[in-house]
């Protein structure tokens, strides 16, 4: 059985009874991945959705070249999995632990019963997907009307939250794959920064100099 705190606390499970909310806690159970660990690969066929517990997981699609897009990446209280339970289809993208993480395996089998028993519940679930479409559309802009430098300042201040300093979660080839660009060139978009003063970097580990300057490169 899971923690329900952590499951209230997800959007897609927030407008629950107690006692509905219950049954799903006690149909999940826990799982502890090591750094690399594959959840799901793209194309699997599904039968869980997830919560991260601990940790960070990356959802990325591959190209047939073997390129990696991170297209989002989760954290505590972060669902994941979701759709093929609305829709029916595979797996659209890969999840796998950037680090030692710990999820929530909540088998699709409850979570459909509950909709279908009460299926008002369900605005939730509309809610929760048009603020992906609004996420998506957003990203879509990015990758428009940003350049390479831009998306790099606008990924790490993601990273780094409400932080000066933090350490990269990721490697410089996943961070690459978040940014949409090669490896080579969003390290030349970090190497401008530190030349500008903006960040101080030593390995992975990143202290942001100047906020206002990197924020409005971002834009």
């Amino acid at each position: 059985m899971s923690d329900s705190p952590l499951l209230r606390s997800v959007e897609l499970f927030a407008d629950l009874p107690d006692e509905l909310l219950d049954e799903i806690a006690s149909a999940s159970t826990n799982r502890d991945l090591r750094r690399g660990d594959v959840i799901f690969e793209e194309g699997a066929e599904p039968d869980a959705l997830y919560i991260v517990e601990s940790g960070r997981i990356a959802i990325a699609n591959r190209s047939v070249d073997g390129r990696e897009s991170v297209v989002a990446l989760m954290e505590r209280g972060d669902l994941f999995g979701e759709m093929p339970l609305f829709d029916g289809r595979t797996r659209s993208a890969e999840a796998r632990a950037l680090e030692r993480s710990a999820v929530i395996y909540i088998p699709y089998a409850p979570v459909r019963a509950l909709y279908e028993g009460q299926p008002q519940l369900l605005w939730r679930v509309v809610s929760m997907l048009a603020r992906r479409l609004r996420n998506m559309d957003e990203a879509l802009a990015d990758s428009v009307f940003l350049d390479v430098t831009g998306r790099t300042a606008k990924r790490l201040l993601e990273l780094a939250g409400d932080d000066e300093e933090f350490v990269l979660p990721i490697t410089q080839e996943e961070l690459a794959g978040m940014v949409g660009a090669s490896r080579e060139r969003v390290n030349k978009a970090i190497a401008s920064f530190v030349k500008l003063g903006w960040i101080e970097q030593v390995d992975r580990r990143y202290v942001i100099t100047n906020r206002q300057q990197l924020t409005i490169r971002a834009r």
